[in-house]
């Protein structure tokens, strides 16, 4: 799996959100996406489950060489099979308030189809996996950002994603359960599967051993993703 963006540019009305970004990102990877406010880190991250389409360049996300989704590609259909191969990690969870925990994780699974059985054994899985199993029948409104976290965590894993995205998970959260939440991550990644992590948490980025994009005004600022 490699995720390219070859010379990727996007605006909005007149702003330049994206200007010629240029960058691969290799299957396993850890990628921290960084940069102050406005920089185009959320931007990118839509780029990569297809939210948006670039003005020009292009995004390629090859998972093998007869499985490649590419940016132009944005017919419903197709857009609907690459996000089955993606977990999304947002910083306001986006959980639905109506649901307990285990119909929220659960969700996915049943719109694809999976039996009642499949469906059980893998959303308790994930939830032990991410140490929330025991609130599984509360309502997101009882638990607290790290234990909401976990859930969405729990979420984005339930598909088995080959790539996961992250915008801003540890935002939220006071530092100790930002490590918490981090642990968790290292471990999804571990497995082999790539993570790209948007972060204004520098304290976290400077600690762990993953590559690095910087980004500001819209251009890729460190080198070596070039």
């Amino acid at each position: 799996m490699i995720i390219t963006f070859n010379h990727v540019t996007k605006f909005y009305n007149q702003w330049k959100a994206l200007n010629d970004v240029h960058f691969r990102v290799e299957k396993g990877e850890f990628l921290f996406l960084t940069g102050p406010s406005g920089a185009g880190k959320t931007t990118l991250l839509k780029m990569l489950y297809m939210e948006e389409k670039p003005d020009s360049g292009e995004v390629l996300i090859s998972f093998n060489k007869d499985l490649t989704y590419r940016s132009g590609e944005s017919h419903l259909s197709h857009v609907q099979k690459l996000r089955q191969k993606l977990g999304i990690v947002f910083q306001d969870f986006k959980l639905l308030p109506d649901r307990n925990i285990f119909d929220n994780v659960a969700f996915a699974l049943r719109v694809s189809g999976y039996s009642s059985r499949k469906i059980k054994l893998r959303v308790y899985e994930v939830l032990t996996y991410c140490g929330i199993v025991h609130k599984a029948k509360a309502l997101p409104s009882a638990l607290s950002g790290g234990e909401q976290q976990r859930v969405c965590i729990a979420r984005a894993m339930v598909n088995e994603p080959y790539i996961m995205i992250a915008d801003e998970p540890t935002g939220n959260l006071d530092l100790d359960t930002a490590w918490e939440i981090m642990e968790i991550f290292k471990n999804i990644n571990a497995s082999g599967t790539a993570i790209i992590m948007a972060t204004h948490n520098l304290s976290l980025v400077e600690k762990l051993p993953f590559n690095r994009l910087i980004l500001n005004n819209g251009r890729v600022m460190n080198r070596n993703y070039i």
